[in-house]
């Protein structure tokens, strides 16, 4: 979808006003983070990917950890290895 409107100046720069459906279609609202992707022919706009590695677990391996004891891990459950399964 194409939308023709103008840039204006404002202060020492320009500015591009993203309104109706320019904001709308991709979601965007006041604060969205964004990539501009420059060239020679224009602009492309698109929503910031949060970055690899910025993810965070809700619990921390201290957490998942605290308390734990062989009975509460099951560690009764585990099969043991037997024969050729240890070199035997």
């Amino acid at each position: 979808m194409k939308v023709e409107t103008e840039i204006k100046k404002w202060g020492n720069s320009l500015a591009l006003r993203v309104t109706g459906i320019m904001a709308a279609l991709p979601q965007f609202k006041a604060g969205t983070k964004v990539v501009v992707d420059v060239t020679e022919e224009g602009m492309i706009v698109k929503p910031a990917i949060q970055e690899k590695g910025a993810f965070r677990f809700p619990y921390t391996e201290d957490e998942l950890l605290a308390n734990i004891t062989p009975e509460r891990a099951h560690a009764d459950a585990l099969a043991r290895p037997k024969g050729p399964e240890v070199g035997d």
